[in-house]
């Protein structure tokens, strides 16, 4: 086996930024090779995020190498750029174990290290939280420098802009990064773009520029003049003007692959006061052919193959339930032209990629926008169409109150495709859509529907469609159990469930894709299990029906147990004079991490084993009786 120390002997010598700053400059290129290379290695091994980190190499380096970090503060956006971070701050021994269970969050975590000053994992919050930090060294009045690096997708987010806004008139000592990797920006790059940037960012530059100001003061006409001037002489060669009528000083756009123009824009940076903003250029995917070819499909890889560098698919053995939208999303749309499909920057994530092919005019990427997304759903719903909003259940909760004010409110008929609902896995809790039955559950006018498998999904979809209220369909990364899928827009009946298995004594009423679980500890247990199908309305008759007949009821959910279906189910027992009692089963009142989504669910109670146990446990406590102790045991 081959030491990684020999193949990577400059990357093996720099444990902390501390060691980073030892280096002489002229060895940064060959540390940066070093990383990125080291880099493409883990991520391949691993999984995990890997075009954005290759293209903020150099910008990691730089940014530790001038700046005291962790005393500095260092507030990355999103996280998905922060690999390169990870490994230069004392975790490059442990890559390895990256968004495995026990091992590295896939994002910045406060409390994995110090040098990670602000948990992340959604876009667009870097600037109001180094904001905070700026304002809070102020009052505190340390000499603390803080940086905030933001991507060019996340600048489309009203929050980014909000934060901007208020930096410009603060006072504070903030840099704003602008990590730009639009390639219709490329032209900017180069040799001039780099000197101006130098000499803006400059002491001299500053002194003049601060002068100048001093006796122009007293010439209110001339100043004018001169400030007029001055801008149109910068926006000739730079994109600049938007950030200084926010009030910032704006340096770019550089190369943000140029370790030397780097390094002595942000010396120069360092020593200046008030809001500063650095616009760089940046290559998503730089160092990996295939990566830099196809950003967006390396964007995140489960592995690469270790010879061609290509990403390893996983083949799954039926579509998944983001498939299962996205084609009857193109389905539904052929139906019926109304259907609008909205995306918040996810159209791959989601499923959209077809439909976009198919129905341009018809496709709307609003960016990383998700409040807007959700109000101009309304819009179009209030002159009569009919928005599918495709959206993550985290980021949904980005836009909870255009969710109430703007589409429940008016009792809009808005379809929500929610994806990635409850556990999603190695991305953990930043990412997991845990809270989405609880806090869509208390709006009225919503009806809620889980599917527990993809042709239940699809038949959900066709009946929120159906709907002139609002809907919202909530399902699981990845692939369900396979179900035959029919082609067909049929619907379901509103607000009914199933009786899937008939037993006795113990009734499981399960909401969602844990139902296939649900059922095989029924066969242990010889319980009836209930497919629920819909959160709102709840089919209370079937509920009532299970009550009367049965010992003890359990309520099934991968969503919190506080606020979600059961408790739901809770509230119409506690209607009843003689309700039996009802064990409710869902994800705990605590942030659950990262892993793979199997071994998640197992330790939250949610597997088959773990439903027979809590079974168990509940039956013993009122009425004790022998249940099996293992699924095999009957």
């Amino acid at each position: 086996m081959v030491d990684p120390a020999s193949s990577y002997p400059l990357l093996f010598s720099v444990d902390t930024p501390e060691d980073l700053r030892q280096l002489p400059q002229q060895q940064l290129e060959t540390l940066a090779t070093e990383l990125r290379q080291f880099l493409i290695e883990s991520v391949g091994k691993t999984g995990g995020h890997l075009s954005a980190g290759l293209g903020t190499v150099e910008l990691t380096i730089a940014l530790h190498y001038v700046f005291n970090t962790p005393f500095d503060r260092l507030v990355w956006d999103v996280g998905h750029q922060s690999y390169p971070h990870k490994i230069l701050t004392g975790r490059r021994d442990r890559m390895h174990t990256l968004r495995q269970k026990n091992g590295l969050a896939g994002f910045p975590k406060r409390d994995e290290s110090e040098y990670d000053t602000f948990g992340v994992g959604h876009s667009s919050t870097s600037i109001s939280a180094a904001l905070g930090m700026a304002i809070a060294a102020k009052r505190q009045q340390t000499q603390r420098q803080v940086i905030a690096v933001i991507g060019d997708g996340a600048m489309t987010a009203g929050m980014a802009f909000e934060a901007l806004n208020h930096a410009g008139d603060m006072d504070a000592n903030l840099l704003v990064i602008l990590n730009d990797n639009d390639m219709s920006i490329s032209p900017n790059v180069g040799g001039l773009s780099n000197h101006l940037a130098k000499i803006l960012s400059g002491k001299l530059y500053s002194q003049v520029k601060e002068s100048g100001k001093k006796v122009l003061k007293a010439m209110p006409a001339v100043s004018e003049l001169a400030r007029r001037a001055e801008e149109h002489m910068k926006g000739m060669v730079i994109p600049g003007t938007l950030f200084e009528e926010l009030g910032f000083n704006y340096i770019g756009p550089i190369d943000g692959h140029d370790l030397d123009t780097l390094v002595t824009t942000l010396r120069n940076l360092r020593s200046m006061k008030g809001p500063q903003f650095l616009h760089i250029i940046t290559k998503k995917g730089k160092g990996h052919a295939l990566a830099e070819r196809d950003p967006c499909e390396y964007h995140a890889v489960n592995r690469l193959n270790d010879k061609t560098g290509e990403s390893i698919k996983q083949r799954a053995p039926s579509p998944s339930y983001t498939q299962v939208f996205g084609q009857w999303l193109c389905d539904m749309a052929e139906h019926d032209e109304r259907l609008v499909g909205i995306t918040p920057a996810m159209k791959e994530g989601s499923g959209l990629v077809a439909f976009a092919e198919r129905f341009p005019e018809r496709y709307i990427d609003v960016g990383i926008a998700e409040q807007h997304a959700v109000t101009l759903a309304a819009g179009l719903a209030v002159e009569g169409l009919k928005p599918v909003v495709a959206i993550y259940s985290t980021f949904l909760q980005r836009a909870y109150d255009q969710l109430i004010h703007d589409v429940a409110l008016q009792n809009l008929p808005v379809v929500f495709a929610i994806d990635r609902a409850g556990l999603v896995g190695p991305d953990g809790p930043t990412h997991a859509g845990s809270f989405d039955l609880s806090y869509l559950r208390c709006i009225p006018n919503m009806t809620i529907m889980a599917p527990s498998d993809e042709n239940e999904c699809r038949q959900m979809l066709s009946t929120g469609f159906a709907l002139d209220t609002p809907s919202a369909i909530r399902y699981p990364r990845g692939t369900g159990p396979g179900a035959t899928i029919d082609e067909t827009l049929d619907t379901l009946p509103l607000g009914r469930g199933e009786i899937r298995r008939q037993g006795s004594h113990i009734a499981i009423l399960s909401f969602g894709s844990l139902l296939d679980q649900a059922l095989i500890a029924a066969e242990a247990l010889d319980a009836t299990v209930a497919n629920m199908r819909f959160v709102k309305p709840l089919d209370e008759a079937l509920v009532l029906k299970l009550a009367a007949e049965h010992d003890l009821l359990i309520t099934l959910e991968d969503n919190a147990v506080k606020g979600g279906a059961g408790s739901a189910v809770n509230e119409l027992l506690a209607a009843m004079q003689q309700a039996p009692p009802c064990l409710n089963l869902g994800l705990p009142d605590h942030f659950v991490e990262h892993g793979r989504r199997e071994e998640l669910l197992a330790d939250c109670g949610l597997d088959a084993s773990g439903i027979l146990r809590a079974a168990r446990r509940a039956q013993d406590t009122y009425r004790p009786a022998a249940l099996p102790l293992e699924l095999n045991s009957k």
